[in-house]
């Protein structure tokens, strides 16, 4: 690297205390912040418009980590966009930031001008809505928002059309799906859901990783031993669930159950949203259900698992009396009930029979897992207004292995007496229905895998609410397809997806 460009890229504290210093000698300090993927003219003019607002030019980049702009982003890492912008003469100091979004580095950097470029100019166009607190904190440490007036260019526009970094068969879907919606058309009917109030029910699940790395055979047992490195916990199930829909839903209640065998209660209550409101009902015949998986951290590979659970024993009395009385005095106080049922013992036949019976819109879950193959078919339930599953969950509730999949479709939604549904079927995207628009094949939008565990249940979560409001499918399906491709990226359930990236997402998709 250059050293005139190399000595331009500094740490956060380092520009800090430089600034400090400078702005003891008179200095105005104008600041820049973005993702800057492609370096392109309109970042240079926005540049030199900055430097003329001041003295001292300062351009932060978003790490690698938070930027949330779809498949395949950034195109060049967080060092070489850092060089790029240090090799412009207009800029003095270029730096990384340390969190997801500006505030932060503003009030650290303090500068006396924070700009951006035009097409921030009018807020409300501000899918994130970042630019309020961007605002909020220059204005606090007594600077000013300013914008530049140039020609502007979009990097993810450019990306798509000259590095494209979706499959064929997507960009092709993308295409004709710019025809009928527009990015913020479908961030529209996300932002639909906000008032819907939402009932989540399913079963709690305590997800562990225990990473290990091999060291071999014994020399006297035909065993492989693993060296325990360290762990993560995670909030699974209907947990996460209740998680993902609380970005978008405002007003949220849980109700599941808490196994007293072993205690998680701390863990589950400080690993929910805060405008989560609980409904928990305790059992001691049974534990919290935790999976325990052992995991090689170098390929995120999954060794073996061990559950925690025990589904064999029939819920006491009290206990579905219980629920089902809240449920008969509460459920025409929800819009909708989200079952995310994964067959580990909390949705029981009476519970399961008093939500179809009384539940204004159910959106159904039923899950196939290690514990529950065959026997949690989400035909246990008799109506569901709207169903998200998996190709294979849908064949064995069907005990079909092979026949047409729109034809099984159909058979499903006849004997649930339900009207849309979304069939997921992994790498091959997922398969949209409604009685009044038919089906529509939606492809997938990135083959980028770290991990699958928690997607499932996120893409039925957040497409859940609006397919309540009534949203077409297949928007609905674009959104599924999208919140899958944001989920399979992170480990677990080890964060929420959450509304602004999701809308970062969209827009990139329909640049």
């Amino acid at each position: 690297m250059d050293r005139d460009i190399s000595s331009k890229i500094k740490r956060l504290d380092e520009v800090a205390k430089i600034l400090d210093k400078l702005r003891g000698e008179g200095k105005k300090i104008v600041h820049c912040h973005g993702v800057f993927d492609l370096l392109h003219p309109g970042h240079i003019k926005h540049f030199n418009s900055a430097k003329q607002k001041g003295d001292i030019l300062v351009v932060t980049l978003t790490r690698d980590e938070h930027i949330n702009r779809g498949p395949g982003r950034p195109i060049f890492n967080q060092e070489l966009r850092a060089e790029s912008i240090a090799g412009l003469e207009c800029v003095d100091y270029v730096a990384i930031n340390e969190w997801p979004t500006a505030v932060e580095t503003i009030k650290k950097l303090k500068p006396h001008f924070y700009v951006k470029g035009s097409d921030y100019a009018v807020k409300e166009d501000d899918v994130t809505g970042k630019i309020y607190e961007e605002d909020e904190a220059v204005r606090a440490i007594g600077g000013m928002l300013q914008f530049t007036d140039e020609i502007t260019f979009s990097s993810t526009s450019l990306i798509n059309r000259f590095f494209p970094p979706y499959p064929r068969g997507a960009r092709v879907f993308l295409e004709e799906l710019k025809k009928r919606y527009t990015a913020n058309d479908i961030i529209g009917y996300l932002k639909k859901a906000e008032g819907v109030k939402v009932l989540v029910i399913g079963d709690i699940i305590i997800d562990e990783y225990h990473y290990c790395s091999g060291m071999g055979k014994g020399a006297k047992d035909n065993i492989i031993t693993t060296r325990f490195m360290y762990e993560e916990r995670f909030a699974g199930g209907a947990l996460a669930a209740a998680n993902h829909i609380a970005g978008f839903c405002k007003d949220v209640t849980l109700l599941s159950s808490i196994g007293t065998q072993n205690d998680y209660t701390d863990f589950i209550m400080s690993h929910l949203k805060p405008n989560i409101k609980k409904q928990f009902y305790y059992r001691s015949d049974v534990p919290t259900v935790v999976k325990r998986r052992f995991v090689d951290p170098d390929f995120l590979i999954k060794l073996f698992e061990i559950c925690y659970l025990d589904n064999t024993k029939p819920a006491p009395a009290f206990y579905e009396s219980e629920i089902c009385e809240y449920l008969d005095t509460h459920l025409q106080d929800f819009d909708m009930v989200l079952a995310a049922d994964f067959g580990h013992g909390c949705l029981t036949p009476k519970i399961i029979e008093t939500v179809c019976k009384k539940s204004p819109f159910i959106a159904l879950n039923v899950q196939t897992n290690s514990s529950n193959i065959g026997y949690n078919l989400v035909t246990k339930f008799s109506r569901a207004d709207y169903i998200c599953i998996d190709e294979q969950e849908l064949r064995i509730a069907c005990h079909d292995k092979s026949s047409n999949l729109e034809h099984l479709t159909l058979k499903i939604m006849q004997e649930l007496k339900c009207r849309k549904a979304i069939i997921t079927k992994g790498h091959r995207g997922c398969l949209t229905y409604s009685k009044e628009e038919g089906f529509t094949h939606i492809p997938i939008f990135s083959k980028e895998i770290v991990d699958r565990i928690g997607a499932g249940g996120a893409l039925f979560s957040i497409t859940a609410p609006v397919v309540f409001k009534n949203v077409p499918m297949d928007v609905a399906g674009v959104i599924g397809n999208a919140v899958g491709a944001m989920k399979v990226l992170t480990v677990g359930n080890r964060i929420s997806v959450e509304p602004p990236p999701l809308f970062k997402y969209i827009v990139a998709l329909l640049k």
